[in-house]
């Protein structure tokens, strides 16, 4: 049989590279866009239509055996009526088609000041607004009783990452590299995941559908960066030269906030910048063999020129 799955976002970040990653391991795919226009991947059948509506998701959704929910409300805006109306439509489709739900999960579920190590199992107790969203939508999946998978990562960078720590702030896209304004506190360490890696991840286990638990979650431990300086030490060999190190000026950005809603998302992650968070993929490597890897001068070098900063 065919298999056949739905990518929701599948022109974005995490969406697009688990739908190409999908393609790669011989799956069809479909994505959901509210417009179909030129640029958009041939090699996925474009539908029509809005993750907001569930008739739209229910049609794009009739028979496949797998829906990756990787679509987020453009901008930070309205996330508290819009992110869990999304996952309960993808939810909806899911149970029609007895097909397998797959979420990109974040760290934000976590305290980073009470959980410096998070295994799959670990309390979610989060501390900012997008975290309790978070949680939120990962309870409705789990009480829904849908089959489900959850793979949890850190910070996202890569060719085609979209909205990034790394291309909204730490460097300039369009620039050379001379400069690195790093978020983090000194010491603190810090989690990242490429996405190519975790889009593989995802379509590996999706490979392995009888082997799975009903509800499965597991964690995508990425490069850990111990102190701050592994990542930005790997910008600067990916990019052929030493880039000064910058602080970022976290005083300044609650004058741009009320202004601004990416600034108080930013403002609101403050924590993960300032207490190490790392993941445990033990249970990953344990049912995988492995965590795909890409290294991570190469990962950045392929970055850095998606973003238009190498000479």
């Amino acid at each position: 049989m065919d298999r056949i799955a739905l990518v929701l976002g599948a022109s974005g970040g995490v969406g697009g590279e688990s739908a190409r990653a999908l393609i790669a391991h011989g799956w069809k795919v479909r994505g959901l866009v509210r417009n179909i226009r030129v640029g958009l991947d041939p090699a996925i059948t474009w539908i029509e239509g809005d993750a907001m509506r569930r008739d739209d998701v229910l049609a794009a959704a009739k028979g496949v055996s797998a829906i990756v929910h990787a679509v987020n409300p453009p901008g930070y805006r309205d996330w508290e009526k819009l992110v869990v109306p999304m996952i309960d439509n993808s939810i909806a489709a899911a149970q029609a088609n007895d097909a397998r739900l797959a979420l990109p999960g974040t760290i934000y579920n976590y305290d980073p000041a009470e959980t410096p190590v998070a295994r799959p199992d670990a309390p979610q107790q989060p501390r900012t607004r997008k975290g309790g969203l978070r949680k939120a939508m990962e309870a409705h999946i789990e009480t829904s009783g849908v089959r489900a998978l959850i793979l949890r990562a850190g910070d996202f960078f890569g060719p085609r990452s979209g909205n990034s720590w790394l291309s909204q702030g730490m460097v300039t896209p369009g620039q050379p590299v001379r400069s690195v304004m790093y978020p983090g506190s000194k010491g603190a360490g810090h989690a990242w995941a490429y996405l190519p890696d975790v889009a593989e991840t995802f379509a590996r286990l999706l490979d392995r559908e009888d082997d799975l638990p009903r509800f499965a979650r597991f964690h995508f431990a990425g490069t850990w960066d111990a102190d701050g300086t592994q990542f930005v030490r790997a910008i600067g060999e990916a990019a052929g030269r030493v880039p000064k190190r910058k602080r970022m000026p976290w005083m300044l950005l609650p004058l741009a906030a009320p202004f601004n809603p990416t600034m108080r998302e930013l403002i609101e992650m403050r924590p993960f910048w300032r207490h190490p968070l790392r993941l445990d993929n033990a249970s990953l490597v344990a049912f995988l063999g492995e965590e795909p890897h890409t290294p991570l001068v190469e990962s950045l070098r392929v970055t850095l020129k998606a973003l238009g900063s190498l000479e």
